[in-house]
């Protein structure tokens, strides 16, 4: 189906009476050249409601807020008359998926502009009915006025009149000095009903006549169901269906969740536990480190190789295989009906989740419709697809409604996990100590190219938001070695910047104890000459980094006496083009570290709502925190170890420290602020570790 043009896109919205629509574009992908695919839209109904319909999932990160807040503002809107609509699959939207600290960034233009046509839009309304100067009257607080004869109209009002015109270009957009809803700490509009429960998650979604069905998957990864015998299964209670759904996986589905348990349970299956049945973590890991010593592909390169020798610094790092482990585990619920099908999902790929469904069920994707709620926790796990079209397959198998559930063993063994890598870094150090040259060769597989993606050249195209290099050297070189795994992978919060992050900010502090220079001077000496450093892309300013840096320090008290026992790390680094930097304070407690404060600093352009991004940053620590010192999926006999909270354990209440949030004051154009917080974290609690032990960490987590 083609997307309207904007003018029968607007003609269509005025037939049906639906008052003044504005749609935009949603930069965030290719939508093809010439296409009319708006990401959201701004509704002014007759009735004086003014609503915004979003179409980027909600995760907890608040997009259901700062979005409209960014259209509202340029609008005039009455902040208390705004209302949310939460979109789901359609070609209507663009590129919907919501993931890489792009949400703000990339409707930040557009909505602002969307926001600014309506205002002008009903300015004209306004002066047509009454017969006046249009430069005499004025938007404010969701009405338009005319000083001059006291008159004053909603938007309500002059909806229908306003929908009649031609839709404006080229409109001046507001300074950030006149701002009146961005930047300021406007409440959240997703917390009442978090509140009052009326909140609808996916694993709170219910159907009339609805079903339950869990699956059994083959727990050796790449395995194939051989045979089943469901004779056990079917005498439980309420149990109504067994069937093979994959080559991979039989459903079981009965009246209640745990009636479906239990059917799984007593189901015999043979499984083919085809050829990676002898795959392990030790073969995996020594892979990479041989990896280590073959020439990647360049990702960064500057200056030239020194002529004069020098000491030569050396330290390799290892990081492990990650399980996202959010809250709320895999869930879809899916209605199929012949010819058509119904999905409701709490995912951040609905147009994704639509189009692999429709192939599974062997339906046109305009006859799926994809319903998203909102998620009990995504960090990326909910960028895959499986339990959506699970759930369609099951549907179709029982031609009903269908609530697919996974437990929390079926989403820790059964996923996609954040890549393990090694990484080997060197530098070459003049007779004070500073880098003459500095050399990162990362070893890891490719998320992108075993999902069929391939990077041009060899380069992953994560990286290209992921792997930059802050600081300036006389040379440096960053490298990629792709190695392949059969263990699934997917995108995890911050991806493959938590890992280089580790690497470069734990090597730059062993530099800075190589040339006996405090930490922070060291990073501020490499980061002192204000410079552009070109990184595909991305463009890296070195006086943005310093800015972070020195108030993360500043607000920690750096160099200041501590308590007695208690010892500091820093670290920085930038992804999703923002600037994060981390002092933590910690103590050693029976060998273990204690995090008891964590200060961060982030440089994210203009600010939305400072309320959520200090939100952002202090659920980025804690997560971070679960990462460094736990996080750790094991492989033995082709089997993912782990399979709950016992043995891949998050942070507990008494384990969180003290988390305070900076931001640098920026008129730049926003950037990410939900996945920036993680990677310097490892690396400062690392930093602080050696100050208390003279100890150095170079692999996660810190507790294996």
């Amino acid at each position: 189906m083609s997307p309207p043009s904007r003018r029968e896109f607007i003609a269509a919205g005025v037939a049906a009476g639906a008052g003044l629509v504005i749609g935009f574009y949603l930069p965030h992908g290719s939508n093809g050249a010439g296409e009319f695919s708006p990401n959201a839209y701004l509704k002014i109904t007759l009735d004086n409601k003014v609503i915004v319909v979003v179409a980027r999932s909600e995760m907890g990160q608040g997009v259901r807020t700062s979005l409209p807040m960014i259209l509202a503002e340029e609008l005039e809107a009455d902040w208390k008359q705004i209302q949310i609509e939460q979109a789901g699959a359609s070609t209507l939207f663009g590129d919907q998926t919501t993931g890489g600290s792009a949400s703000v960034r990339t409707t930040w233009d557009p909505m602002r502009k969307a926001g600014a046509a309506a205002r002008e839009m009903l300015i004209s309304a306004a002066a047509l009915e009454w017969g006046v100067a249009r430069a005499s009257c004025k938007a404010e607080n969701g009405a338009v006025l005319h000083p001059p004869s006291k008159r004053r109209a909603t938007y309500g009002e002059l909806a229908h009149r306003a929908a009649t015109l031609p839709v404006p270009t080229d409109i001046p957009l507001k300074q950030a000095k006149d701002y009146k809803i961005v930047g300021k700490p406007v409440p959240r509009l997703d917390t009442p009903a978090k509140v009052n429960g009326t909140a609808e998650f996916g694993i709170d979604f219910r159907l009339p006549d609805m079903k339950y069905a869990v699956l059994a998957r083959c727990p050796v990864i790449g395995g194939k169901v051989a045979s089943f015998v469901d004779k056990e299964s079917k005498k439980i209670q309420g149990v109504s269906y067994v069937g093979k759904i994959t080559d991979s996986s039989i459903a079981v589905m009965a009246d209640s969740v745990w009636g479906a348990m239990e059917g799984r349970r007593v189901l015999q299956v043979n499984w083919d536990e085809g050829p990676n049945k002898d795959l392990n973590t030790a073969a995996i890991m020594e892979s990479l480190r041989q990896g280590g010593a073959k020439k990647g592909v360049t990702l960064y390169s500057s200056g030239t190789v020194p002529k004069v020798a020098g000491p030569l610094f050396e330290a390799s790092y290892e990081l492990p295989f990650m399980a996202h482990a959010p809250m709320e585990p895999g869930n879809a619920t899916a209605h199929f009906q012949g010819s058509k099908c119904e999905i409701w999902a709490p995912t951040q790929v609905p147009q994704d989740v639509r189009d692999s469904a429709a192939a599974a069920i062997g339906l046109d994707p305009d006859n799926v419709k994809v319903n998203v709620l909102l998620m009990g926790g995504g960090f990326g796990r909910r960028l895959e697809h499986d339990y959506g079209v699970e759930a369609a397959q099951v549907s179709k198998a029982i031609n009903g409604p269908v609530n697919v559930i996974w437990t929390r063993e079926d989403d820790m063994r059964n996923s996609t996990y954040r890549p393990a890598s090694y990484h080997k870094l060197s530098a070459m150090l003049d007779g004070q100590g500073w880098p003459l040259g500095f050399t990162h060769r990362l070893v890891a597989p490719s998320i992108s190219a075993q999902k069929g993606q391939p990077g041009e050249g060899g380069v992953d195209p994560d990286l290209k938001d992921e792997a930059a290099l802050i600081y300036s050297f006389p040379y440096a070189l960053v490298e990629y070695v792709q190695t392949e795994t059969p263990i699934p992978l997917g995108w995890m919060r911050s991806v493959y910047a938590l890992q280089v992050g580790f690497a470069n900010e734990c090597f730059i502090d062993e530099l800075a104890t190589a040339a006996g220079k405090d930490p922070l001077a060291y990073r501020l000496h490499l980061l002192a000459k204000d410079e552009d450093i070109k990184y595909f892309d991305a463009t890296w300013r070195t006086a943005r980094m310093r800015g972070v840096l020195q108030l993360a320090a500043d607000k920690a008290g750096w160099g200041k006496p501590l308590s007695t026992g208690h010892y500091h790390g820093i670290a920085c680094f930038g992804c999703f083009s923002t600037y994060m930097a981390e002092v933590v304070e910690l103590s050693m407690e029976q060998g273990q570290p204690r995090i008891h404060r964590v200060v961060g600093a982030i440089d994210c352009g203009q600010v939305v709502n400072p309320n959520i991004l200090e939100q952002q940053i202090q659920g980025g620590v804690i997560y971070g925190l679960a990462n460094a010192l736990r996080a750790k999926i094991t492989v033995e006999k082709g089997r993912i170890v782990q399979g709950n909270f016992d043995d891949y354990a998050p942070l507990r209440m008494n384990e969180i420290p003290a988390v305070e949030a900076h931001f640098v004051e920026s008129t730049e154009p926003p950037t990410g602020a939900g996945e920036p917080p993680i990677p310097p974290l490892a690396p400062a609690i690392c930093n602080a570790m050696y100050a208390a032990t003279k100890k150095r960490i170079r692999a996660l987590p810190i507790l294996s």
